[in-house]
């Protein structure tokens, strides 16, 4: 400030010597007032401190506590009824388990739930593969490899024969189981053998509109039936193109609300093959 008004006297000082017209020049290079002071909430306003990124944000929340998980998801058992009496069930955790299970709120029985195994031949002839177009729902009018529920008293092998015979009327000789799928979200464990036919006859059974011989480029992939069809014949076609045949294991983790042959509704987790030389 000192040096301020010091330069102002100078001027005036000097401003008596000169003419009126480098007075006024002068003056108006002089220094300009400083700015009023601002209102209190104006200079709060100026000082508030800027928004935190993400970045900073998550630096100065790492001290914080993270945020509880969301609750388990409580599964529905669809046995609704004991089948030992025909009381209701109810959902709890039995003594010395870890899970909700059905328990029968008057007899006490504790019913389970397990997954379902669907056994299937993957029938091989002339360098092409049988297909059956279904008759029934889910999927109907879509192709799948002959396969069904594995029944009470028969080997899986057994089992995939039968479900061949019925849906395409086809008498075949098992080679070798070629993979097994596991599907934890629906509760449903799949094998599929290779198989040969005994006799180059097929047709059509009750639950199939039309059977048919696919050549491994034309199979229909945007008309298969399940993810696990999907899967199999995917592992298979890419198997026959290295020259080496392979066992197959892996699981198929569909999501929910999607449709059971969507392209884009599953994922695979754990492959696992087994190289046969």
């Amino acid at each position: 400030m000192l040096l301020v008004r010091s330069h102002h006297l100078l001027l005036h000082h000097h401003a008596a010597r000169l003419s009126p017209r480098l007075h006024r020049l002068l003056l108006r290079h002089r220094s300009p007032p400083p700015p009023p002071p601002l209102p209190r909430a104006a200079a709060a306003g100026r000082l508030r401190p800027p928004r935190m990124s993400s970045s900073s944000a998550s630096s100065s929340n790492a001290s914080s506590p993270a945020p509880s998980p969301p609750p388990p998801v409580v599964p529905k058992s669809k046995i609704r009824f004991c089948p030992s009496c025909g009381s209701p069930t109810k959902l709890a955790i039995p003594d010395g388990d870890e899970k909700m299970r059905a328990v029968c709120s008057s007899c006490g029985r504790v019913h389970y739930e397990n997954p379902k195994m669907v056994v299937g031949c993957l029938v091989e002839h002339d360098n092409k593969v049988l297909l059956c177009r279904r008759k029934i729902e889910p999927a109907y009018g879509l192709w799948t490899l002959p396969a069904g529920y594995l029944e009470v008293g028969e080997s899986a092998a057994e089992g995939a024969s039968r479900e061949t015979l019925e849906e395409a009327c086809a008498d075949v000789e098992i080679l070798s189981p070629f993979a097994q799928l596991d599907i934890p979200l629906i509760g449903q464990s799949y094998i599929i053998f290779r198989a040969r036919l005994k006799a180059p006859n097929f047709s059509p059974g009750p639950e199939s509109l039309e059977c048919a011989l696919f050549a491994l480029d034309d199979i229909p992939f945007d008309s298969l039936a399940f993810s696990s069809i999907i899967v199999t014949l995917r592992m298979y076609l890419e198997d026959v193109k290295s020259g080496n045949i392979k066992f197959h294991y892996c699981t198929i983790n569909k999501r929910i609300g999607t449709g059971a042959s969507d392209l884009r509704s599953f994922d695979i987790d754990n492959h696992l093959t087994d190289q046969r030389l």
